[in-house]
């Protein structure tokens, strides 16, 4: 069962417990293991996102404790899988629509072939000891979330790729290698994301590279504003996730920020307050970019959700084919 002492103060008391989690493990037959998962989320109640491939589970996903509880038992009896570490969170309500278990080619996508965490990965350290580390003129900190993430929070001094996806770190990093490291002695190169998992796909892909010195946050943000009090935090803004909680920030609290549901950029109080902005509709950020006829079938939609919620009903929509980015969490997450 879980331990309460693996839960941080917003997920005791609060009525959805949110588990987000990875796991690289060389799993044979990774096919086999959806339809039992699936099984027991459908029976718990659970609701999020699972990833499965030969390389491992990842994922984020939601429910009552005590359902929580057996599905993260169940993975843990996994192949592999016995030291699989969960990030617990709290949420208001559920921040899922459903539940979805996904076979894929890997569990955070950056197509680089032969890259193996399970072979070599970077030198992790604990959010207590992070602070001294990035602190250091003699480090190079990077930030390996996409650019959407970045924008609502990051660590004092990190350099962001400005990626659109994780896909392209492997080609960011080659491009800008002589100007981050230079001709001499590499510097050190501490990197970050949101869970860990990028970080163990991008350290294992920079040691591929040749740099020796590769360094990354243990349990990624979210374990760091969980352990490090904001006093001491080099921590600037708030951390996106992937679900309807949209941000957290210390103490994994939820965040200020909502969601465009035309563009799935994240909007702060200032975009929300734009002229440009109308909900479930537009936001500064796509206004332009949406003709009328768009912006009428989202607001149809945000109309047919609205009178779903004064139901008491779930009304999980379509995604209208307007070019709007969806953001999953094998393009991301970090879930875990």
């Amino acid at each position: 069962m879980m331990n309460p002492a693996d839960l941080p103060p917003t997920a005791h008391n609060a009525p959805v417990c949110v588990a987000a989690l990875y796991q690289f493990a060389p799993f044979a037959d990774h096919a086999a293991l959806r339809a039992p998962l699936a099984a027991l989320c459908e029976a718990e109640g659970i609701k999020g996102t699972l990833l499965l491939a030969h390389e491992g589970i990842n994922g984020t996903i939601a429910g009552t404790h005590s359902g929580i509880s057996c599905v993260i038992a169940h993975i843990r009896a996994l192949p592999g899988c016995g030291g699989l570490e969960v990030k617990y969170s709290g949420a208001r309500e559920m921040p899922f629509l459903r539940m979805k278990v996904r076979l894929k080619n890997e569990i955070v996508t950056m197509g680089e072939p032969g890259t193996d965490p399970l072979a070599t990965v970077g030198t992790y350290v604990a959010p207590e000891d992070w602070n001294a580390l990035i602190a250091d003129p003699a480090t190079i900190v990077i930030d390996t979330r996409n650019d959407y993430e970045v924008a609502i929070g990051t660590f004092k001094g990190a350099i962001d790729p400005e990626t659109a996806s994780f896909r392209e770190f492997p080609q960011w990093f080659r491009e800008h290698r002589e100007t981050l490291l230079g001709q001499g002695k590499a510097p050190r190169v501490a990197m970050f994301c949101t869970g860990g998992i990028r970080c163990e796909k991008s350290t294992a892909f920079l040691k591929q590279e040749g740099v020796e010195e590769v360094f990354h946050l243990k349990g990624g943000i979210l374990k760091y504003l969980e352990t490090v009090k904001p006093e001491d935090s080099l921590w600037q803004g708030e951390c996106f996730v992937f679900d309807s909680r949209v941000s957290v920030g210390h103490g994994l609290e939820q965040g200020d920020y909502s969601l465009c549901y035309a563009c799935r950029v994240p909007l702060s109080a200032q975009d929300r307050a734009s002229p440009f902005y109308e909900e479930g509709v537009m936001c500064p950020h796509c206004h332009a970019a949406r003709s009328e006829e768009q912006r009428e079938r989202y607001r149809e939609r945000h109309r047919q959700q609205q009178l779903a919620h004064a139901r008491g009903e779930e009304h999980i929509g379509v995604n209208p084919k307007s070019g709007a980015r969806e953001k999953t969490s094998d393009e991301s997450p970090d879930a875990g």
